[in-house]
């Protein structure tokens, strides 16, 4: 599978594209800005998207989904729990002193237990509520899968849950039940930030072994 990620916008989101190597058929996860730069990272592997994921609807994750999809013409997704969310993007970059970006329909929803294809490829999702109520991880192929939790686990930390729909109790549920029963061998790719893998995070994370000792 071709793996490319960098981070996008001004708040650094990770935006990950997963090409199938044999269709050249892929997805973008979390196109938050810098479209020019996601476009550039497809045409360099020669890829045709089929999807536009996002892990949820903060402004800094979904900001250039509008203009993406417009670009190539792709189906939009998202958990339909973040679907308000989305539609108050002018509220959130009110919030952060930003203009608004355009905001286009979504094609269709992500559930949990759901898989998103891609040419021969594909990857699971899994709902991860907690950063926000829609909140989801992706799961790609394999025995020991790449993992994108979005926002929901960072190298060290978690998301944050002080913004409208978080819940610290939610989360760190989604992150034991759905996350560390995982292989610690799992690469995994944040929201932001360095990447981590589930194993440093079970032993190192403070927010999941605390109350362990």
């Amino acid at each position: 599978m071709i793996v490319e990620h960098f981070p996008v916008g001004m708040l650094q989101c990770n935006c990950v594209i997963l090409g199938d190597e044999k269709t050249k058929r892929a997805i973008v996860v979390d196109p938050g800005d810098d479209v020019g730069r996601i476009e550039a990272a497809l045409a360099k592997h020669g890829l045709i998207v089929s999807a536009i994921v996002a892990t949820h609807a903060h402004i800094d994750h979904v900001g250039g989904l509008a203009d993406l999809k417009r670009i190539t013409g792709a189906k939009t997704m998202l958990h339909e729990a973040d679907l308000e969310l989305y539609r108050e993007l002018a509220v959130q970059a009110q919030w952060l002193g930003v203009a608004t970006p355009p905001v286009t329909s979504i094609d269709d929803f992500l559930t949990d237990g759901g898989r998103v294809e891609f040419g021969g490829s594909g990857v699971d999702v899994l709902h991860t509520p907690g950063h926000s109520p829609g909140s989801v991880t992706f799961v790609g192929p394999g025995s020991t899968p790449l993992i994108l939790t979005g926002d929901t686990l960072f190298a060290g930390s978690i998301g944050r849950t002080d913004l409208w729909g978080g819940s610290y109790e939610t989360i760190i549920a989604s992150i034991r039940s759905q996350l560390l029963t995982m292989p610690d061998e799992c690469a995994v790719i944040c929201g932001h930030g360095p990447m981590t893998t589930i194993g440093r995070e079970r032993v190192e994370n403070p927010f999941l072994t605390k109350g362990l000792d």
